[in-house]
């Protein structure tokens, strides 16, 4: 039986040079993603034979994620698969990319089931469409960063310092109060969820090498964002948050993190703002940014 563990900072070296073997663009492949989501989610790594291995709980019971790194990837499959044995689980792959639901075709012709997961979709859009809001389609979206301006003239956007973090965090509790008001207790788990993993980032924010940045109007915060590079040409975006009862927050705090990001990092092409749970309103919000790419997520099940 392969000896997993819950990730701890002390794991990112590490765990980043495998990540960086695999460059891949799902946010499952962000060690901050691993680390922070971990209780939510029994997120479990093991180093095996130079790659990264990943055990996680989801609504299908347990699974595991594509090996991330380099050598006998098939020779590692075969670990993961007497691992699920010895523990009297059925042997499943998540979050698989369509690359490499080919990769395992290619490897057990035959031998799996695969299903797409549409909600665990990660949305990718150009950095630049973000940082500069052209063309028709987001006329909107510029005219609601403009509302915004106009209707805050005290606001400021700044980069995001360990200083900033506890109003941050008080931003997000009161968010969350107004949220389960609005909407009542439907997606009260998911919300649970995300203020533990934000809480769990926000403490390691410097070891694990996260930005942000912090909107604030009279000197209050009103929106704030959190991520990290995620591979050679992608960030991800993990947390993000704005009031939405004030026009334009969310857009204007989108737009300045684009361009902070872009600024920082010139070899960002892409920023990940990862899946949409299935939850409509959220995916209705990503949609109307129009992303240029889709990072397909499958899982695949032992036949």
């Amino acid at each position: 039986m392969i000896e997993f563990h819950t990730p701890l900072p002390a794991d990112k070296a590490w765990v980043d040079a495998r990540l960086a073997k695999g460059n891949y663009r799902g946010c499952e492949y962000s060690f901050t993603n691993l680390f922070a989501w971990a209780p939510a989610y029994d997120q479990q790594i093991a180093d095996v034979d130079g790659f990264l291995a990943a055990r996680v709980r989801g609504a299908l019971g347990y699974g595991y994620l594509w090996p991330a790194g380099s050598g006998d990837l098939d020779g590692v499959l075969a670990q993961l698969e007497r691992d699920a044995q010895d523990r009297g689980e059925p042997f499943r792959l998540v979050c698989l990319t369509p690359r490499q639901v080919e990769e395992l075709e290619a490897l057990r012709p035959g031998q799996f089931a695969v299903t797409a997961d549409r909600d665990g979709f990660d949305y990718l859009y150009e950095i630049d469409k973000l940082a500069d809001l052209g063309g028709r389609k987001l006329h909107s979206k510029r005219n609601h960063c403009k509302r915004f301006q106009e209707n805050n003239p005290t606001w400021t956007y700044e980069d995001m310092t360990p200083g900033a973090l506890a109003e941050c965090i008080e931003m997000d509790a009161e968010w969350d109060r107004r949220s389960r008001e609005r909407e009542g207790a439907e997606e009260a788990q998911d919300m649970t969820n995300e203020k533990k993993a934000l809480l769990l980032a926000a403490d390691h924010f410097q070891e694990l090498k996260l930005e942000g940045g912090v909107l604030r109007v009279y000197g209050e915060v009103v929106a704030f964002c959190m991520g990290d590079v995620l591979s050679s040409d992608t960030f991800d975006v993990h947390f993000e948050k704005a009031y939405g009862e004030l026009q334009g927050a969310f857009a204007m705090i989108n737009q300045c993190f684009a361009r902070r990001v872009r600024e920082k990092h010139p070899e960002i092409k892409y920023l990940n703002r990862e899946d949409d749970m299935g939850i409509e309103g959220l995916r209705r919000a990503k949609e109307s940014y129009y992303p240029d790419r889709m990072v397909e997520k499958h899982s695949a099940a032992r036949k």
